[in-house]
């Protein structure tokens, strides 16, 4: 089991969304998430998303809030806890990010990108504004087989 941070950078009615087009052997090839990564030795949460933010795209974040708790289980990755995050508000100037393309997307257009299932149901609470949640999604390979919302079953 692993921990990560995923963070959703608003301005102006989108989000900064990362195209996951560059990186080999990425679990995430060719679909669009947010900003994030895995924790390093030491750091909190919090701790990890701004330094993933600033790695992957030159922005430090300034106001942000922990959203949710997101349990990945996969019948090809392991498990992982994901800490979910969104930011109104940053300093900086975008960079090129090594992993994917950067691309401002308004976020009524989001779920018409190539995204997991899963992240169409977390996105779907941060715009209801949902109080801070947990989530729990099992997939097999590429297929969402169970969603589990505060402990109670929404798919599966």
């Amino acid at each position: 089991m692993f921990s990560t941070t995923l963070c959703y950078v608003e301005k102006d009615g989108c989000y900064l969304m990362l195209h996951r087009v560059k990186k080999q052997g990425d679990l995430n090839k060719d679909k669009w998430i947010g900003l994030g990564g895995k924790l390093e030795e030491g750091e909190s949460p919090e701790d990890c998303v701004c330094r993933e933010v600033w790695e992957e795209s030159g922005l430090t974040l300034t106001d942000y809030r922990y959203r949710g708790l997101v349990t990945f289980v996969s019948d090809e990755w392991g498990t992982e806890w994901m800490h979910l995050f969104t930011a109104t508000g940053f300093t900086g100037e975008l960079t090129a990010c090594s992993e994917g393309d950067l691309e401002w997307v308004p976020i009524d257009k989001v779920n018409t990108l190539h995204l997991w299932e899963g992240d169409k149901i977390f996105l779907q609470l941060l715009q209801q504004n949902t109080p801070f949640f947990s989530l729990k999604l099992v997939y097999q390979g590429d297929n969402l087989k169970k969603a589990v919302l505060d402990g109670k079953p929404l798919i599966g």
